[in-house]
């Protein structure tokens, strides 16, 4: 079971997003900065602030992250907070790659199988909600994410074992196992290329 990031007044999403969007990048996403230039103000704008990390467009340091600068590009911005629900739920993604296409109810459901918490309690109706919110921004037509990566670790240094691979050919069915030493880098560009050169060079049904 995970503890899936939310904030309590989901409304505050699209006021942080929309004030990202017309500001200039600031050198750290902190609280000064959510309350000040974002408007996001009191405790809310604690939240806020560690959300917007949780969700992949600041680093633990506050740095903005190539994602929170792909937002800032409208040719890129929905595609890059596709992205952003895909770092964040990770987990309900395990359970549904299509999480983003369920409808209300069985999204609900999905966030209680995966939290453990009581469909009406308030920590499933607030990540619902975020939810909601950020789908609003997001572009889920263009599959350039690093969904490949976020399905099997939620860190992206270190060392990380992907899921067995399994083809098969003329009857044959063959398994096996890679083992990924993934960069210290938030940069998707950086995971876009890992995960095409795999899918393209990975055995095919053709090589048995």
């Amino acid at each position: 079971m995970s503890a899936l990031p939310y904030v309590t007044a989901a409304g505050n999403i699209k006021k942080a997003l929309d004030g990202i969007s017309k500001a200039a990048t600031p050198t750290k996403v902190s609280q000064d900065f959510v309350k000040t230039v974002l408007k996001v103000l009191g405790g809310s704008g604690d939240q806020m602030t560690s959300f917007l990390k949780k969700i992949g467009l600041a680093s633990n340091d506050g740095t903005p992250t190539p994602l929170y600068n792909q937002f800032r590009n409208p040719a890129t911005s929905g595609q890059a907070i596709a992205t952003a629900i895909k770092i964040a739920y990770a987990p309900l993604y395990k359970r549904n790659e299509y999480m983003h296409e369920l409808d209300d109810k069985e999204l609900r459901g999905l966030i209680v199988e995966e939290t453990g918490q009581a469909h009406d309690s308030n920590a499933v109706a607030c990540i619902f909600s975020c939810i909601k919110q950020l789908k609003q921004f997001a572009d889920f037509k263009e599959e350039k994410s690093i969904v490949e990566a976020t399905k099997f670790t939620e860190e992206f240094d270190g060392y990380k074992p992907v899921e067995s691979v399994v083809k098969s050919g003329l009857g044959l069915n063959l398994g096996y196992t890679i083992n990924l030493n993934l960069p210290a880098t938030t940069d998707v560009a950086v995971f876009n290329a890992i995960f095409k050169s795999l899918k393209e060079n990975l055995l095919s049904e053709s090589d048995v």
